[in-house]
C-alpha cells in the first residue's frame, strides 16, 4: 500500500476548541503521526467538552449540551464522548503530561527531540508562561518547527488579547458585512466561525511548507500564524474597495452586490428555504416560465436587471409567494431546468444524505469505543495514489501514554512508573 504523503513526520500539539483541532485533523489524515499533549490536570473547555461531568439532567435540559453527547448521555468519562473532541480527534494519539511542573517540562522536551513539528492555537501568553517557547524547543531540537497560532498573533498589541474565532471575525469586519438590515442590526447579528476553518487550513499548509523547506535545508523556523489574519483574504472585494475607492461597505443581508436579484426564500414544510439568483435577462425569462407566468417577464418594473433591482422587495414577494407551496428541492429542480441558478438550503439530515457527498464516499463509518459506531464526515480531498481515510477514531484521554512513553521517548518502565506516582505524566481522568 502507498505511504500516506505526510507518512513518517511526527507532529506534536496542543491544540484547542476548532482551529488548532482542524489543523491538526488535517495533518493527521495525511499520515503525520499527530500526538496530542494533553493535562489530567486542567480541562480544555469547548475542546474536550463545555462542562466537566455534567450532571445527565443538565445535559437533556439544555440543547446546547445535549447536542454533544450521544443520546445525550455524558457518561462516566463525558470527555471522551462529545462531539466537540471527535469530529476532529481522529487519526491522532493522546498522551498526558503535566507542563506546569519541571519534571513534565522534561518529558515534553524529550518528546520534542523524537518530533519533527510543533502547533498549538492556546492564548499567546500560554506557553510564555509555561517558559516553553520556540527560543527554548530550538536549544532542544535545532531543526523542530514550531508553530503558535494565536487569535492575533505573537507580535503587537493586540497580542495577548484572547478571543474565540467569533470575536475576531468582529475585529476582521465580517460582522459587519453580514447580517439583514433592519433597525436592530447589527446587535441582532448571528454567530459564525469561519476564523476557526481558514485559520486551521493556513496552519496545516504552513506546517507542510515548512517541512518541504527542512527537507531542502535542513533547517527548521519558526512560524507565527495570526488567525485573524487568514480570514482578512477571504474578505478582499470589501476591503480593496476601501483602499482604491474610499468606501466602506455596509451589510446587504441576502443581496447580491452586483446587481443581480438574490435572496433566500421559504419554502413548503418547516424550516424550509431555497436560494435563487437572477443576474441576466435570459435567466429572468427562464424563471418566468418556471413558474408559468409569462405576463411577468413583460412587467415594465422587472425589464431589465436595474429595474428588478431596484424593485426587489415587491419581487421577493413575488418569488415567496411561489416558493413557499414547493418543496425546496422541487424548487431547484424547477429552476435549474430553465437556466436559473438556484439551491436547497440544507440541514444537517439533508447534507448527511445529499446525493453528491453519498456518490463521492465522502461519509465513513467509524467505531468508537465509547461512542459507539457512526457516519463521521470524511477526508477533504481524494489523492489518486495515496488514498486518505479514517484510520482510527479519535482517542480518549491519555490512551497512548504507553507507547509515547516507552516507544517514542524511550523512558524504563521504573521511570514511567515514578512520573505517574507523582502524576506528572499518565491518567485517563481529570482531577
Amino acid at each position: 500500500m502507498a505511504k500516506l504523503p505526510l507518512e513518517g513526520v511526527r507532529i506534536v500539539a496542543i491544540p484547542v476548541v476548532w482551529a488548532g483541532p482542524f489543523a491538526t485533523q488535517l495533518l493527521a489524515d495525511m499520515g503525520a503521526e499527530l500526538i496530542l499533549v494533553e493535562s489530567i490536570q486542567h480541562y480544555p473547555s469547548a475542546t474536550r467538552g463545555v462542562i466537566l461531568r455534567p450532571p445527565k439532567e443538565l445535559v437533556e435540559m439544555m440543547p446546547i449540551l445535549g447536542k454533544l453527547y450521544v443520546d445525550k448521555d455524558p457518561g462516566e468519562k463525558d470527555w471522551n464522548r462529545t462531539s466537540y473532541f471527535n469530529r476532529s480527534g481522529r487519526n491522532k494519539l493522546s498522551c498526558c503530561i503535566d507542563l506546569e511542573r519541571p519534571q513534565g517540562v522534561d518529558v515534553f522536551k524529550r518528546l520534542i527531540q523524537k518530533s519533527d513539528a510543533f502547533l498549538e492555537n492556546n492564548a499567546a501568553g500560554v506557553m510564555e508562561r509555561l517558559g516553553i517557547t520556540y527560543d527554548v524547543a530550538k536549544e532542544w531540537k535545532p531543526d523542530i518547527i514550531w508553530l503558535n497560532m494565536p487569535s492575533y498573533g505573537m507580535t503587537g498589541p493586540y497580542k495577548y488579547y484572547m478571543g474565540f474565532g467569533d470575536q475576531a471575525e468582529a475585529l476582521a469586519g465580517h460582522h459587519w458585512l453580514r447580517g439583514t438590515p433592519g433597525p436592530n442590526w447589527p446587535v441582532t447579528n448571528s454567530s459564525v466561525f469561519h476564523m476557526d476553518n481558514s485559520g486551521g487550513v493556513g496552519a496545516a499548509f504552513a506546517i507542510m511548507a515548512a517541512l518541504h523547506y527542512r527537507n531542502r535545508t535542513g533547517k527548521g523556523q519558526y512560524i507565527d500564524v495570526a488567525q485573524i489574519e487568514t480570514v482578512l483574504p477571504h474578505l478582499a472585494e470589501p476591503f480593496m474597495d476601501y483602499t482604491w475607492n474610499n468606501r466602506s461597505h455596509q451589510t446587504i443581508g441576502n443581496r447580491d452586490f452586483h446587481g443581480a436579484v438574490q435572496g433566500c426564500y421559504r419554502c413548503r414544510g418547516e424550516d424550509r428555504w431555497v436560494t435563487i439568483t437572477i443576474s441576466s435577462d435570459e435567466e429572468w425569462q427562464g424563471f418566468c416560465r418556471a413558474i408559468d407566468d409569462p405576463d411577468l417577464a413583460k412587467e415594465g418594473r422587472f425589464s431589465d436587471a436595474a429595474s428588478r433591482y431596484q424593485n426587489h422587495d415587491e419581487l421577493d414577494k413575488i418569488i415567496e409567494e411561489w416558493t413557499k407551496r414547493r418543496d425546496h428541492y422541487h424548487v431547484m429542480h424547477i429552476l435549474q431546468k430553465e437556466g436559473v441558478p438556484a439551491g436547497p438550503v440544507l440541514d444537517a439530515r439533508d447534507a448527511s444524505n445529499a446525493p453528491q457527498l453519498i456518490s463521492r464516499g465522502f461519509f465513513e463509518t467509524v467505531t468508537h469505543p465509547e461512542c459507539g459506531t457512526h457516519r463521521y464526515p470524511g477526508v477533504l480531498w481524494k489523492y489518486s495514489e495515496t488514498p486518505m481515510s479514517i484510520r482510527m477514531p479519535a482517542p480518549c484521554l491519555g490512551q497512548h501514554n504507553d507507547y509515547v512513553y516507552r516507544q517514542v521517548i524511550g523512558m524504563s518502565g521504573e521511570e514511567i512508573a515514578e512520573l505517574e506516582k507523582e502524576q506528572i505524566i499518565g491518567g485517563d481522568a481529570y482531577l
